[in-house]
């Protein structure tokens, strides 16, 4: 493995195919964090965004420059069934861990939306209570940080090793992580502000993380789905969605205007 980056246009070619799959494995990370994110107070949600950003970066970083162990993750531990190796072990606790999480929030979702709000901070009645408040708030952001850190463990693993894969410059793997992120921290609030603003969006997005859960656990346990079929059928349920987005939109201006029009 090379630490160099070096400069002609192979390497370049190299450097944006690498970018431009980086952008796509980190689009699971993007509605994860987004998700996520949207539990906590309007105020804290860019900042929750900005730092499971940056905890993705470095967790990727730290196991690109620990090649060595990462590479190890892929020889066997111990048989059952069939050979088990550290890598398809992350990814069947990754992918449960996305299953649970999303189906739970698919829940709350749509049986309880008003209490699936962003939580506030109540106005302080007198000093304890506001106290409580102040930790209630810690508490879960905190809590959202952590879960965001456990799940950028697993995309850092499935990004490193397709990395590794592609690439055998290490410069190159460094300088493309870095580009896919200044793109991920440019769209995360976007994306973010736009989920939190369209409900069915929001359970769209949760379904789309049931899907992803679903994959890391069938790449766990040994059966290959190729990651296009996934973000193609992504891509189609959210140009469907939003289709009925412009549906809706539209039927309501016009029973606007019917109504504008009988007063």
């Amino acid at each position: 493995m090379d630490l160099g980056f070096p400069l002609d246009s192979a390497s370049l070619v190299s450097l944006l195919v690498l970018t431009g799959m980086e952008l796509v494995l980190g689009i699971d990370n993007i509605v994860f964090i987004t998700i996520l994110a949207s539990k906590l107070p309007k105020e804290q949600q860019d900042k929750a965004r900005q730092l499971g950003l940056a905890a993705a970066l470095l967790s990727r970083l730290a196991l690109l420059f620990s090649i060595s162990w990462v590479m190890r993750l892929t020889e066997p531990l111990f048989e059952f069934v069939r050979p088990w190796n550290g890598k398809e072990l992350i990814l069947v606790a990754g992918g449960l861990f996305l299953i649970y999480k999303a189906t739970h929030e698919i829940y709350e979702n749509v049986e309880r939306p008003a209490e699936h709000q962003p939580a506030a901070v109540a106005p302080a009645m007198g000093d304890l209570e506001n106290a409580r408040g102040v930790r209630a708030a810690k508490s879960a952001f905190a809590g959202v940080i952590f879960q965001i850190m456990l799940i950028d463990l697993v995309f850092s693993i499935d990004s490193v090793v397709t990395a590794v894969g592609m690439v055998d410059h290490i410069g190159i793997m460094v300088l493309a992580m870095l580009l896919s992120m200044v793109a991920m921290v440019l769209f995360v609030g976007p994306v973010g502000d736009f989920v939190q603003r369209h409900p069915s969006v929001r359970v769209l997005a949760l379904s789309f993380l049931v899907l992803i859960g679903a994959t890391l656990l069938m790449e766990g346990t040994g059966v290959h789905v190729p990651k296009g079929y996934t973000y193609v059928a992504m891509g189609f349920a959210l140009l469907m969605e939003f289709i009925n987005m412009r549906m809706r939109s539209r039927a309501a201006r016009v029973r606007a205007a019917a109504q504008r029009e009988q007063q």
